[in-house]
């Protein structure tokens, strides 16, 4: 459902290439926002979701075509844990679509005239157990265990009208079936997007297969990559686009390290926007970035990306 805009996503994609905002931690940080919990952005849902709107809007603001909520971490489970009952976490869910849609509506009434679009962020198991599991998968759960744990949240997701499902991170071949399975039937499109290391997904499964697992399926709009090095963008746009036939999405990290013990970054920025006319060469279509990349940036790559 396209409540903002009167191009389809997957039409905007035949044609030409679309933007994606990048981090919604950095963001949040940047403002003042603790997000040292186990829900990290998702907290801010209940307690702060003013900050979420203006984080997408900033984004928007900054040349991006696609916000993607601040779901990724947004969990029944993961809420209950913090004793949020099941219909207070469905509405927390819900929210975080309709926070990036009123990020939109402000984005036009600042005077944005581009399409704009509402990607629903659906994190991998591993998230909700926030001890760094999202990027080695093999939880020891089946297909069917792990179609069940996301079903429910896609079914809100998709009542909640995004445009597209972001099936992100997602560290693992099983995971990536497990997914497909659960949004057969929801009526909204989506794309799949692993996280990797060099050609393989972080579960070690070949790109080629953990890919082609995408390919005859008819919700999947797009299939690529994200939260990864951007050096391990190239040859994943490449045999995503060979396998699949369909646009391909990236949006690497900025390069430096993740410490799931300290919950803290290291090293450098590696990640720089004018490459992403190579990405575009090679089949990416949706582009942006994700941890740690933030406006300043999305404003350079879009700038790269669109005509003069």
């Amino acid at each position: 459902m396209t409540s903002d805009a009167s191009t389809s996503l997957s039409a905007a994609l035949a044609s030409g290439t679309v933007v994606l905002d990048g981090g919604m931690s950095n963001q949040l940080e940047s403002a003042g926002h603790d997000l040292s919990d186990e829900l990290w952005s998702a907290r801010l849902l209940a307690e702060r979701p003013e900050a979420i709107t203006e984080a997408h809007l900033g984004y928007f603001l900054a040349g991006a075509d696609v916000a993607i909520t601040a779901s990724y971490q947004a969990t029944f489970e993961g809420f209950a844990k913090r004793g949020i009952e099941r219909g207070r976490a469905t509405e927390l869910i819900g929210l975080s679509v309709a926070s990036a849609r009123e990020a939109a509506v402000r984005a036009r009434a600042k005077g944005v005239t581009r399409p704009l679009w509402v990607a629903a962020s659906v994190g991998p198991y591993g998230a909700m157990l926030a001890d760094g599991s999202e990027y080695r998968g093999r939880y020891g759960l089946s297909v069917a265990e792990l179609e069940a744990f996301h079903r429910p949240r896609l079914e809100v997701l998709a009542a909640a009208g995004p445009d597209v499902l972001a099936l992100e991170t997602v560290p693992d071949a099983d995971e990536a079936e497990a997914l497909l399975r659960a949004v057969r039937g929801l009526g909204v499109p989506a794309w799949l997007s692993y996280s990797v290391a060099g050609d393989r997904t972080r579960a070690g499964q070949p790109l080629a297969e953990a890919f082609a697992l995408a390919a005859d399926a008819d919700e999947v709009i797009a299939v690529g990559v994200n939260c990864c090095a951007p050096q391990d963008v190239d040859g994943a746009i490449e045999t995503a686009a060979r396998v699949t036939d369909k646009p391909v999405v990236a949006y690497p990290n900025s390069g430096e390290t993740w410490d799931a013990e300290a919950r803290a970054w290291s090293g450098r920025s590696t990640f720089a926007p004018e490459e992403v006319r190579g990405w575009r060469e090679s089949g990416a279509r949706l582009i942006g970035g994700c941890c740690r990349v933030g406006p300043r940036a999305i404003t350079s790559l879009a700038e790269a990306l669109r005509p003069a």
